[in-house]
């Protein structure tokens, strides 16, 4: 990693903000020592707990505003009226070449909004999506969009595809990643027009990830392939009935140890898998979900989360930066041949 990396830290974003972003920016540099940090917030509130961390100080400077953008804000006034916002001035300091990438815990309507609007979007990409990465019976996979874009032509989910590969080798260390699109059933007739076309183009592009055709519903979790490419609207509902269900079985898990004497007991045997389990499966792993598409790095963590959550963040945004993601991309575009230009031919008339 280089020793010349900058992040920008929003650090008036999130619920326990500034406090828990400063935590999430100390426990980093334990991990990153070699990255520096542009601290963007009320600097009144900052520089008394990076007083009590002379190490993180050391490698950090601040920006002082006063502004903020609030978790209720509509993304349209928080792009009229944040011009100096702690979001805003940490996302301009990407755009004038200050910092690699941004991190911020804040409204992830107003991040879209308005980091689509300083940054703008990526040669030969249209939207940006949302992406993030999350355990399965295989390893680790990504699924894209998550909500930014509820409806998709099939040039958008072939460009879904691309980033979402691109991260997967960037970010996820796969060297060839499988990528599946998310449909009613593997059969290549099932699905919308708009999936079975860039099924298509997929399946004779020459790009570095290998496309698996297909997946259902249940492939999410079991890590058929290595991204799942489907349209905001069904990945932001995928995601949420993934999250609900996990609540779920963690609580009737729970209650079924505390049952009887011989279920905690029987708690007590297998305490050590437990904690494996609980740390493969904590959501603070994998904390952030990736703006892709846009030219910048811009990495959205949980606004609940806490210091270990936000330096999970932080790193993904650097890995982002350090194994140049953008770059990547756009020499992906560049691999889908006829087929894919003819798409988009047909989309622009």
């Amino acid at each position: 990693m280089p020793n010349n990396l900058v992040i920008s830290l929003d650090a008036m974003g999130g619920d326990r903000a500034p406090e828990m972003i400063i935590r999430g920016a100390s426990i980093a540099r334990v991990r990153m020592p070699e990255v520096h940090y542009l601290i963007v917030g009320d600097e009144s509130r900052i520089a008394p707990l990076l007083e009590k961390d002379p190490d993180l100080a050391a490698v950090s400077s601040i920006r002082h505003t006063e502004e903020l953008i609030s978790s209720g804000e509509k993304p349209a006034v928080a792009l009229r009226s944040g011009r100096n916002s702690s979001m805003r001035l940490a996302i301009n300091a990407v755009a004038d070449g200050e910092a690699a990438s941004v991190v911020s815990a804040g409204n992830t309507g107003a991040l879209m909004a308005i980091s689509k609007f300083v940054l703008k979007t990526l040669p030969g990409i249209d939207r940006p999506a949302i992406t993030a990465f999350y355990p399965t019976r295989k390893g680790e996979a990504c699924m894209l969009d998550l909500g930014a874009n509820l409806q998709c032509d099939a040039k958008n989910l072939v460009q879904f595809a691309v980033m979402g590969e691109v991260f997967a080798r960037t970010v996820l260390g796969i060297e060839t990643p499988t990528i599946g699109l998310l449909n009613v059933g593997v059969e290549e007739l099932k699905g919308h027009e708009e999936i079975r076309e860039a099924a298509g183009i997929l399946r004779s592009a020459d790009l570095p990830g290998e496309f698996a055709g297909f997946v259902e519903g249940d492939d999410i979790a079991a890590g058929t392939v290595d991204v799942v490419v489907t349209d905001g609207f069904t990945g932001n509902v995928a995601l949420k009935t993934a999250e609900g269900m996990i609540k779920l079985y963690a609580g009737f898990l729970k209650d079924a140890f505390k049952g009887s004497l011989i279920a905690r007991l029987g708690y007590l045997l297998a305490k050590r898998e437990i904690t494996n389990l609980r740390t493969r499966t904590d959501p603070r792993r994998y904390n952030g979900a990736m703006l892709v598409g846009l030219n910048g790095i811009v990495v959205k963590s949980h606004g609940g989360t806490d210091g270990f959550g936000f330096a999970s963040a932080i790193e993904v945004a650097a890995d982002m930066a350090t194994h140049h993601f953008l770059q990547k991309i756009t020499d992906d575009i560049d691999l889908l041949g006829e087929d894919y230009a003819q798409a988009a031919k047909t989309v622009v008339n």
